[in-house]
């Protein structure tokens, strides 16, 4: 089977480190939108339209089934990306937020993400259609720190402890017990660590490329891990080397041969 994940930069490398450990019997299509990158900035209309175009590539290469690794495009089009191939989507929006409902007792729950994200309230939706009230937050300073390789730096240590900080200070206030805290931006899996650290004791946090490959594999009956040796092939939209050398450390394995492609304006 041939599953196709898509996302306007790197961060969905995370999401299919996590498919390739959790679904090795699959072979593997990642487009990254480099050129038009960042979607947060763009129209819904405009993200729509960029993300059904990206869909539509993977399909044409031979995707049967497509996980969207990106929170903008899962917030703002998934319903546009579903009309525009014939194949399942998995949006990331939607795997998070049942992760949080299987780990929640409070059903109180916190979630982090890039503005954008948060100011579609995205998430917040997707919990209260599973009976869970939800706290977003922006943290835009994360993923420029990810992306710099600053993931043990005293800098992101401290940023993470005045945004995580703020949050569990709007949760006292409104009267909340949360106990569960979603990424919801498939950059800060690589801050998970740093992240658990700095929460307060008893709140499980949600790793958005670990339960999207779950789900991924629920939905497609997929074996455990085994002996197979998944082939990927990576196409961009803008600089190969570029995405060869930071999408390496998304993925955490050498990435040998980046293919551009143009998917128009």
């Amino acid at each position: 089977m041939k599953i196709g994940v898509f996302d306007s930069g790197f961060g969905g490398l995370t999401v299919l480190r996590a498919l390739l450990e959790r679904i090795p019997a699959a072979d593997y299509l990642y487009l990254g939108d480099t050129a038009r990158l960042p979607y947060g900035a763009k129209s819904r209309a405009t993200v729509a339209r960029y993300a059904a175009s990206s869909a539509r590539f993977l399909v044409s290469e031979g995707a049967e089934y497509l996980v969207i690794a990106c929170n903008t495009a899962s917030a703002l089009a998934l319903d546009a990306i579903r009309e525009a191939v014939p194949v399942p989507v998995l949006g990331v929006v939607e795997t998070g937020a049942r992760g949080a409902q299987v780990s929640s007792h409070t059903r109180d729950v916190l979630v982090i993400a890039t503005a954008a994200t948060i100011e579609s309230h995205a998430y917040a939706a997707a919990c209260a259609e599973r009976g869970l009230q939800a706290i977003e937050k922006a943290c835009p300073l994360l993923v420029p720190l990810v992306e710099e390789g600053w993931i043990d730096h005293p800098v992101t240590a401290e940023v993470l402890r005045i945004y995580l900080s703020e949050l569990m200070e709007q949760a006292r206030i409104e009267g909340m017990h949360p106990d569960t805290l979603v990424l919801g931006c498939t950059h800060y899996p690589l801050l998970r660590a740093q992240i658990e650290h700095a929460v307060p004791q008893g709140i499980c946090v949600i790793d958005s490329a670990a339960v999207t490959a779950e789900q991924a594999a629920q939905a497609l009956g997929a074996a455990l891990p085994g002996e197979a040796h998944p082939r990927a092939r990576f196409f961009a939209t803008d600089s190969v080397a570029k995405f060869r050398a930071l999408g390496s450390r998304f993925l955490s394995r050498a990435i040998d041969h980046v293919e551009l492609v143009d998917l128009g304006g």
